[in-house]
């Protein structure tokens, strides 16, 4: 259902995963990695949404680098540079946006742990273009990386989970509580006896079928409303 693609950034060229209904139009959503980089469960998570109407774009972030060791995950991450990934995910959206597939004038992101984070950041730097939001478990692990979050004119609506290390339910409120402060409008549904990642279907150790198809449920709906 999908291909690989290449569109121009501010630094050069970008590639990344392009996935459209087989009506061959739709509005358009821009997915984002974890720390692991442009694995199959994101192009997993583009052919889903493709299946459901919508053209999905993943950008990837790594060039072409994957792992599945949480150690090289931390690196690669931390070594990422953060302005030229965020502006690389900039220039996705007007890749997108420029497609004959996509009907939508404006564009949503959803975005799983590092990406979550990546989204929101994304939503901040092109409130132009992004009217929804949507990150799972939106870690932003980069120190004083978080934004102005007064710039966001998208809706949140996130997805966390209960048990998660990473991303605790307390940081989870004093997040929705600055944006809400900043005069975004945010919600995030926690997701009862689930783990971090809990919608990865590719790691059975930490997956969750139940809140996965509820979270899906309730993205697809929003996603629906609120990108035309």
């Amino acid at each position: 259902m999908g291909a690989t693609v290449t569109w121009p950034t501010p630094a050069g060229s970008a590639t990344g995963y392009l996935a459209v209904p087989d009506s061959g139009h739709g509005p358009g959503v821009v997915v984002i990695q974890e720390w692991w980089g442009l694995v199959p469960h994101i192009t997993d998570v583009c052919d889903r949404l493709a299946a459901e109407g919508f053209v999905a774009l993943a950008p990837d972030l790594y060039d072409g680098r994957v792992t599945t060791e949480p150690d090289e995950a931390g690196k690669l991450m931390m070594t990422m540079n953060l302005e030229t990934a965020v502006t690389s995910i900039g220039a996705a959206f007007d890749h997108l946006l420029s497609l004959e597939a996509v009907t939508s004038t404006s564009a949503g992101v959803m975005g799983f742990c590092m990406g979550g984070g990546l989204a929101m950041l994304a939503a901040c730097r092109r409130p132009d273009v992004v009217t929804a939001c949507v990150p799972f478990y939106g870690v932003i692990p980069w120190p004083d990386a978080e934004p102005d979050w007064s710039d966001m004119t998208a809706t949140v609506a996130g997805h966390v989970a209960e048990n998660d290390g990473m991303f605790s339910p307390d940081m989870v409120e004093q997040l929705r509580q600055r944006l809400e402060a900043a005069g975004v409008q945010a919600t995030f549904t926690n997701h009862p006896g689930t783990d971090h990642a809990f919608f990865n279907d590719t790691r059975p150790e930490v997956y969750n079928a139940e809140a996965a198809a509820a979270a899906w449920a309730s993205t697809l709906e929003f996603l629906g409303d609120t990108v035309r």
